[in-house]
C-alpha cells in the first residue's frame, strides 16, 4: 500500500483562499484521495494511522 502525503498545488486552492494563506495537505492512498488536512501532522498522524491498520490487516 502506498500512502503519501502531499501539498496542495496552489493552482488548486481558490483565491480567497490563497490571500487569506490558506494551506491544505492532501493524504492519497493509492493515488486515491482519502483526506486533506490544514495542519501537516495532521496529514501524517492520518498516514501513519492509515498504515498501522494496513499492516494489522496483513498480519491477519
Amino acid at each position: 500500500m502506498t500512502v503519501k502525503v502531499t501539498e496542495r498545488d496552489e493552482s488548486h486552492i481558490s483565491h480567497e483562499g490563497l490571500a487569506a494563506g490558506v494551506r491544505i495537505w492532501d493524504v492519497h492512498q493509492q493515488d486515491l484521495l482519502v483526506g486533506m488536512f490544514h495542519n501537516e501532522s495532521d496529514a501524517h498522524s492520518y498516514k501513519a494511522e492509515l498504515e498501522s491498520l494496513e499492516n494489522r490487516r496483513q498480519q491477519e
